[in-house]
């Protein structure tokens, strides 16, 4: 310690010129020199440091730690920073810890070897650098609320848009549900009102022709207008009954009255009635062997169907032609075909014949509603049944229809 009271010049310059602290120890890391900075830093006048074990300065728990790794140091005899990449700590004389950054620094003295410590109090950079961490943390927790709360805000977002989408789709399913209805509503009264005028100016027409034949010689004028009028009611009774139907079956109100009988009753009823409406040359044919099948259904249903397929080959079919119905039946089914050599049915109407009012651009200008087919198929479902056809255009049509032997309510 003495070399170093001796070079005042050196004393002088550390205490005045320098404003970190500094602290000078020996191989055995007793304190030989201090400045003011490191008084002022530690709390401690030179008296009493000089002398003392560095340790003086040092937190109890990293004193042996501290020890070897002064040795160490020593011994390489190379400078550099303590402690790098770790906190490093200071005891002042109040005994609060202080934080530090110390850059090491050895050198010989009179054959001696010593270690210079610049020390920094770094207390006011911690204090800022916990603010920012502190500041960072609670950033990130705002960003944390802030990002929750936007994806909130979005789910809110995106729920009210499915919503907007959900009620849109409604809105537009509506409007068109009622674009179509108001279109079958005005098809239907167009219809009505052709399908009805037509026949009923018939009537007028042989009802007042009537009025002039009264001669007896003028009979068969007489029969041929009754005969008009005959057709023409009948035709206005289908066209009420299919109304009729159609409204039963939307509203779900048919009562089916299943009962036994022979297929050979309804194929001979609807024949018998069908030969009336018989173009010149056409021709009903159907087995024998009818008489042989019994089924439980509705009969006036069964009836129905049947007949709408035959008045259809017999509409849409020309002069000198043939109507074939063939029959087939398993332990469950019943087939009916019903084959025609007809105006058969355009390709791209072919999966619209079903639908109701519907009618290919070939049977325009035949009368009929269009919804003869639509009740068809709606009864034969509901009896477990169904209809298909196989068509092809200019050479006729074949429909066949399959309902069970046995009603199953």
């Amino acid at each position: 310690m003495k070399i170093f009271e001796q070079s005042n010049s050196l004393l002088n310059l550390l205490s005045e010129a320098i404003s970190e602290g500094v602290v000078i120890v020996d191989e055995s890391q007793n304190i030989v020199s201090v400045n003011n900075s490191l008084e002022a830093m530690f709390g401690f006048s030179s008296e009493e440091l000089l002398g003392k074990h560095l340790n003086i300065l040092i937190p109890k728990n990293i004193h042996s730690a501290h020890k070897k790794y002064v040795t160490d140091f020593v011994e390489q005899s190379d400078k550099r920073q303590m402690g790098h990449g770790r906190n490093l700590f200071g005891v002042h004389k109040s005994g609060k810890h202080i934080p530090v950054e110390a850059g090491l620094n050895p050198f010989k003295w009179d054959g001696k070897r010593y270690v210079m410590a610049l020390v920094i109090d770094i207390s006011i950079r911690k204090q800022q650098e916990e603010k920012i961490i502190q500041l960072n943390y609670e950033l990130e927790g705002k960003i944390q609320k802030r990002t929750k709360e936007l994806k909130l805000t979005v789910e809110e977002l995106q729920t009210e848009i499915e919503k907007r989408k959900t009620a849109e789709k409604r809105i537009k399913s509506a409007l068109k549900k009622e674009k179509e209805l108001n279109e079958l509503k005005t098809k239907f009264l167009s219809m009505v009102s052709h399908e009805f005028k037509t026949p009923l100016s018939g009537i007028l027409t042989s009802t007042i022709l009537l009025g002039k034949y009264k001669l007896t010689e003028q009979q068969d004028k007489r029969d041929k207008h009754l005969r008009t009028i005959s057709e023409k009611v009948h035709y206005l009774n289908n066209i009420l009954n299919d109304f009729l139907s159609i409204e039963r079956l939307d509203t779900g109100k048919i009562n089916y009255k299943p009962t036994t009988f022979k297929l050979s009753k309804i194929i001979n009823e609807v024949v018998y009635n069908a030969n009336m409406l018989l173009k010149r040359g056409q021709k009903i044919s159907f087995p024998p062997e009818v008489d042989e099948y019994i089924l439980t259904q509705d009969e006036k249903i069964m009836e129905l169907c049947l007949s709408n397929l035959i008045h259809n080959a017999i509409k849409y079919s020309p002069e000198d032609t043939s109507i074939d119905i063939q029959v087939e039946s398993n332990q469950k089914m019943l087939t009916i075909q019903v084959i025609d050599e007809g105006i058969g049915i355009p390709e791209d109407a072919q999966k619209h014949i079903f639908s109701r009012y519907f009618r290919a651009e070939n049977a325009i200008n035949d009368q009929g509603t269009g919804i003869g087919l639509n009740i068809v198929k709606g009864h034969l479902k509901n009896l477990g049944g169904k209809i298909s056809f196989v068509s092809e255009e200019n050479k006729g049509s074949t429909f066949t229809m399959s309902i069970p032997l046995v009603h199953q309510p």
